[in-house]
């Protein structure tokens, strides 16, 4: 099982060029369901396979 984090500009690249305000909306808006992030020192980081996951999910609800 690969365990790769990522940091918050390769997610806002992995998602389109979002900007850092819309990840931090999609993380306080529940019904998004984006992956929570993993904290090490004062920087975000998330794990490459959970934002695969759910950018697949998003293609699949539309």
């Amino acid at each position: 099982m690969q365990r790769k984090l990522i940091s918050s500009f390769a997610v806002r690249e992995l998602c389109g060029g979002v900007s850092n305000m819309t990840i931090w909306r999609w993380l306080q808006d529940p019904d998004m369901n984006f992956p929570k992030p993993i904290k090490i020192g004062r920087r975000n980081y998330w794990r490459e396979a959970d934002m695969i996951v759910w950018l697949d999910q998003q293609v699949s609800a539309t």
